[in-house]
């Protein structure tokens, strides 16, 4: 199997998750974060509300981010949201077009917790959010 360089540089870049500077969550366990993400729970350890925010773009970022927190390919992910949402039981993640969107809702809005790749974080970046995870290949 051969994988292009670009392709092969994304598949191990860690991806950090992110939330506004002022959260006062600075860790989640995996397990947190996946009930945030599945829609399990819509809060913080420390009961404050939980936006949970994906990003369509760079291409592979959501995908590489749920393969590594759930172990699930982004259509199966997609399966479980289409059944979870007819129920009503839960609201898949909202979603922002880029890096750069997600990161500016994140940094003003409080409640939203979101990933980026961690090499896409700029120092101003950190000034306004703050990571609170690591996921990695």
């Amino acid at each position: 199997m051969l994988f292009s360089g670009a392709a092969l540089a994304e598949k191990t870049k860690s991806i950090s998750v992110i939330v506004h500077a002022d959260n006062t969550t600075d860790t989640l366990t995996k397990k947190q974060l996946i009930d945030l993400y599945m829609g399990r729970y819509v809060a913080f350890p420390d009961n404050q509300s939980a936006q949970p925010v994906d990003t369509l773009t760079p291409e592979g970022l959501k995908n590489q981010f749920y393969k590594r927190l759930v172990n699930m390919p982004l259509s199966r992910v997609n399966a479980y949201w289409s059944r979870v949402k007819f129920t009503g039981r839960a609201t898949p993640p909202s979603t922002q077009d880029s890096e750069q969107v997600l990161l500016n809702f994140i940094a003003n809005n409080p409640n939203a917790i979101g990933y980026v790749f961690s090499d896409s974080l700029s120092l101003k970046d950190k000034q306004d959010v703050k990571v609170i995870m690591e996921l990695y290949e």
